[in-house]
């Protein structure tokens, strides 16, 4: 079951469509001088975790992901999921990590919700499409999970979470990281995924998620769009609950980007997208 949710994953990875979004990347050639210096900022925090290479990053994502889908199955809905795949691979083209293997999946539930793995597994729900207002929302989201990836917050976690020793003694050995890997993956995936991750690297996922959205041509603003319309949700919903649960509050992560954001993006032009009905045909045809 494990190596056939894995095959579900590979699969869909598809080729980039260049002429859906390819046209938006120059709109990044225009931004001002000061968003591209926050852009660079990105890149300058202290990796804590050299000690794992990236395929090994790679192995405990795909772990993660299949349990993941173990919990919540893949929406049956082809076209959908080769539009979210595109969009996802098109902003993670715009990042110093162009090269993993980015695979974007719309999992079947109604609950709001995203996740990442490390190496760059990331799944949004039907219930937060369904709540998408423009494309520039969706690209918002989904460039927060990429900032994930590429500041390693899930390995961080792991991490500072008291797998420290165990993790460094996994990676220091193939043979104990092949033997171990599926079990410590196990150990750690539900406590990581119900608790969330730190406050700190969820406003830093924010702050570089709009710098990548800007990149890929997109209207920055599309993810404080969205976190305003989680501030008017209530967390006894329990279509938000974990949503809630696992973040700061709407109100703080809109201050966080408020000072982060200041007038840094005010001469862009980004593009709102088109609508998801008519992105959706493009890929059924």
């Amino acid at each position: 079951m494990r190596a056939t949710k894995k095959i579900l994953i590979a699969s869909l990875i598809i080729a980039l469509s260049g002429s859906a979004f390819a046209q938006l990347g120059d709109l990044f050639n225009k931004l001002p001088g000061n968003v591209k210096t926050l852009a660079e900022g990105a890149k300058n925090l202290v990796d804590k975790t050299k000690e794992i290479d990236e395929p090994k990053e790679i192995a405990l994502g795909n772990e993660f992901a299949a349990s993941l889908l173990g919990a919540k199955p893949l929406l049956n809905d082809p076209a959908l999921q080769r539009y979210v795949n595109t969009l996802g691979r098109w902003l993670a083209s715009q990042t110093e990590r162009p090269d993993l293997p980015w695979t974007f999946a719309v999992l079947d539930d109604v609950g709001f919700n995203a996740f990442a793995t490390p190496g760059g597994n990331i799944f949004v729900t039907r219930g937060l499409l369904a709540r998408m207002r423009s494309e520039s929302e969706l690209a918002g989201v989904l460039a927060h999970e990429i900032a994930h990836v590429l500041r390693k917050h899930h390995l961080n976690a792991i991490r500072n979470a008291g797998g420290v020793g165990v993790f460094a003694d996994l990676a220091a050995s193939q043979l104990k990281w092949d033997a171990n890997l599926k079990t410590f993956a196990a150990n750690v995936f539900k406590d990581l995924y119900a608790k969330g991750l730190d406050k700190a690297d969820e406003y830093d996922a924010d702050r570089v998620g709009v710098v990548i959205a800007a990149r890929a041509g997109f209207d920055p603003y599309g993810l404080p769009a969205v976190i305003q319309t989680l501030q008017s949700q209530s967390a006894q919903d329990n279509n938000f609950t974990l949503q809630f649960e696992t973040h700061p509050s709407p109100a703080d992560r809109l201050d966080s980007l408020d000072k982060a954001m200041r007038n840094r993006f005010e001469s862009t032009n980004g593009s709102q997208g088109r609508p998801f009905n008519e992105r959706v045909k493009e890929f059924s045809r």
